[in-house]
């Protein structure tokens, strides 16, 4: 798919191999979650089960339409009001696993962060394993720009023989500054470049969170916190550039509630959860800018 990453993405569908478990405590509610994501018949998604509800439906099938909030991440509702929060990291590490289909159920409310990136979700993952199905897998191309603006923030896709992700962020803090990357982005660039980058916020920020009821497990254990010009985790960064490459990894999780795989080229600058979500909106309702590909054909003739 790219001179960097030369395999050629999946022509058919796959799900688990088996049950892949994990806990954790929500980044904002402070609550412990359990996880179990369960293998899927072809064509059917990521549907998540919310097991601690009884009394209504509990099942919350992703798309675009299902997301009702991106303030502090995404977070998808049903129509019986059974909301998720913060599905991005499983999401963004789901779709770059290759994994179509999965049955992800939880007992609360927010999805766990883990150590605030999608490293322990691919690791578990990968140790589960994947199973092909005889589905074919659809991918979504992009045939015309589409693009969405909000003052300085933008977020564009664009054709593309690949799926490429660039992201731009400007900080005042010295910690940040202004920071590029520009991937060709598959399933061994993904770990190799963005799996590991943590989300990351302000001390400020995080107090005022509290304050308000949030943030409540957020932690340096969790996130990258940031004092003016100064990293406070004794650890360090991960990579110097890790700020910009948690943003390209949360773009990659809030496409993947379209329900397939993008061949195309992102751009964000300055963008965040709501307006990833406003371009994918923005994608469904323009049918004339993308189409469904399927590589079965292509692949066969290749051969």
């Amino acid at each position: 798919m790219s001179k960097d990453d030369p395999v050629t993405p999946s022509a058919f569908q796959h799900t688990l191999q088996g049950l892949a478990r994990f806990s954790g405590v929500g980044v904002h509610t402070g609550a412990r979650a359990e996880v179990t994501v369960r293998p899927a018949p072809s064509d059917s998604g990521i549907v998540f089960v919310r097991t601690d509800v009884s009394d209504r439906d509990n099942r919350i099938a992703v798309s675009a339409e299902a997301v009702c909030k991106t303030q502090l991440g995404t977070v998808i509702t049903n129509d019986a009001g059974v909301t998720l929060s913060t599905i991005e990291h499983l999401m963004a590490a789901l779709v770059m696993t290759e994994i179509d289909n999965a049955v992800v159920e939880i007992d609360g409310p927010e999805m766990p962060i883990m150590d605030g990136s999608a490293l322990p979700f691919t690791h578990i993952l990968d140790i589960v394993g994947r199973r092909a199905q005889e589905a074919p897998r659809r991918f979504i191309e992009i045939l015309a720009p589409i693009e969405v603006v909000d003052g300085d923030k933008s977020a564009r896709l664009e054709p593309s023989d690949q799926f490429e992700v660039a992201f731009e962020i400007a900080f005042t803090s010295a910690a940040i500054g202004r920071q590029r990357v520009d991937l060709q982005m598959g399933v061994k660039a993904f770990r190799r470049e963005l799996a590991d980058c943590r989300t990351f916020g302000f001390l400020h920020e995080v107090e005022a969170l509290r304050a308000m009821g949030l943030a409540r497990g957020g932690s340096m254990d969790n996130a990258v916190v940031i004092e003016g010009d100064r990293i406070l985790n004794p650890e360090g960064l991960r990579r110097p550039d890790e700020f910009v490459r948690h943003k390209a990894l949360d773009a990659i999780g809030d496409l993947f509630v379209l329900g397939a795989p993008i061949i195309g080229r992102f751009e964000g600058v300055l963008a965040g959860h709501g307006i990833n979500n406003a371009l994918v909106r923005a994608l469904a309702a323009a049918p004339q800018s993308w189409r469904y590909r399927t590589l079965v054909e292509e692949l066969a003739q290749a051969g």
